[in-house]
Order: structure tokens, then C-alpha cells, then sequence
């Protein structure tokens, strides 16, 4: 699979087109060019880091359908809208969905490299923080169901004895817990376990954090698991 981040240029004029991935290819950009939206829908594939170039105005779907199809499909690919017939409402409901910027039509080649950039620098900035996130979600599959409790509590700031009461067991238990859970996260402070947690947004500490005064995943009888 070739992972060389790439501008996706999508434009039904083939002028454009041309002349749009001339002036890419100079500045020294990867691109790869459709004249279809349906046509590009259908060989896109979101696992291939890189933006999306669109213009905004096509026969077959407008960008903004385009960029809802994407989003309905799990696909977050940064997008450049441009347009010789955009409007600011357009502009605006197209910038609130993600878009990364709305140039007009003819585009000066400035603002197309730089608009480019930053594209490719959040599609990486996303990536990133989706590898993040499964390596999160990975290592949250080792825990035990008792460190699951554990580290909830931890990541809300209780202290041991505080763990311990409210889920019922010895004080000593719950540091062994805290510790092996610390470990498998590998944390060394509760301060950095929940800002891991809240960066990947766990729906674990998400649940908690929505009611601190009520632990959340506990047995129901709240007898001990050791």
C-alpha cells in the first residue's frame, strides 16, 4: 500500500484539473485526480494518509454532499473546497463540518500550497491520534474487570482507602490493583492515566466522569473481587 501522503483533486473541469496538479507536482506534492465524484467515491480509500482538493460545484454531487458522504462513512479526510460560484453560507456550513479552508476561483498558487499543507499536516495530526487512541483501547483490554473499577476511581482522583471502601475491599488489595493496572497502562501517576483516558476520549472515563459521585461498571452485589 503506498502510504506517501497525496492530494485527492477532484474537479469535473479537466482544465482545471490539469492545471491544478501541474502547479501541486512543482511545489513537489504526490496527487492523484478524478473528474467524478462517484468515480472517486468508489477507488477512495481513507486508509491512505493525504486531503481531499474539491471543488465545490459538480453535476453529479456538490462538495458538501461529497464531504457528508465521507463523514457518513467514517472518513474524516480533510478537505479544500474550491469554487468560482461559493457563497458564505456555504463556505461556512462547509468550514463547520471540518472543512480546512474555501478558496476561490482562480486560485492563487500561495494559497493553494499553503492550504494544501496544513490538509496533509491535519490528515497526519488525526492519524496520529486514531493510533493513539487504539493503542489506548488495546492496552485498556488488558486490565481485569476489578482494575477496570480500580483505574476508573483512579483516574477521578480517589485515593486508596476511598477505592477501597467504595468497592468494598482491603485498603492492601486495592494498591495491589492500582499498581498493576499503572503498570498495563503504562502510567506512573494519576494525573497522567486520566489525561491519557480523556485524550482518547475512553468512554470508560467519559461514563465515570459524567457522575464522579457514582462509580460506574461495579459488581451488583459489591462483593469483592480479588
Amino acid at each position: 500500500m503506498n502510504l506517501t501522503p497525496t492530494v485527492f483533486i477532484l474537479d469535473d473541469d479537466a482544465s482545471i484539473l490539469r492545471a491544478m496538479t501541474r502547479v501541486l507536482q512543482v511545489d513537489g506534492f504526490v496527487t492523484r485526480t478524478w473528474t467524478s465524484a462517484r468515480t472517486f467515491l468508489a477507488e477512495h480509500d481513507p486508509s491512505m494518509p493525504g486531503c481531499l482538493l474539491t471543488d465545490l460545484v459538480m453535476p453529479e454531487m456538490t462538495g458538501l454532499q461529497l464531504q457528508k458522504e465521507l463523514r457518513s462513512q467514517g472518513c474524516e479526510r480533510p478537505i479544500i473546497f474550491i469554487t468560482a460560484y461559493g457563497n458564505m453560507e456555504a463556505a461556512v456550513e462547509g468550514m463547520r463540518a471540518g472543512a480546512v479552508n474555501f478558496l476561490p476561483k482562480p486560485v492563487r498558487r500561495d494559497a493553494l500550497r499553503d492550504s494544501v499543507r496544513d490538509g496533509l499536516s491535519k490528515d497526519a495530526a488525526l492519524r496520529a491520534a486514531s493510533r493513539e487512541k487504539q493503542r489506548v483501547f488495546e492496552l485498556l483490554e488488558t486490565l481485569t474487570a476489578r482494575e477496570h473499577e480500580v483505574l476508573e476511581l483512579v483516574a477521578l482522583g480517589f485515593l486508596n482507602k476511598q477505592i477501597a471502601a467504595t468497592l468494598n475491599i482491603a485498603e492492601k488489595t486495592t494498591k495491589v490493583h492500582r499498581g498493576r493496572l499503572m503498570q498495563k497502562m503504562h502510567v506512573k501517576s494519576a494525573a497522567a492515566l486520566a489525561k491519557l483516558l480523556i485524550d482518547v476520549e475512553s468512554p470508560l472515563i467519559r461514563s465515570a466522569m459524567a457522575d464522579p459521585q457514582r462509580p460506574v461498571s461495579l459488581t451488583s452485589d459489591n462483593q469483592s473481587i480479588v
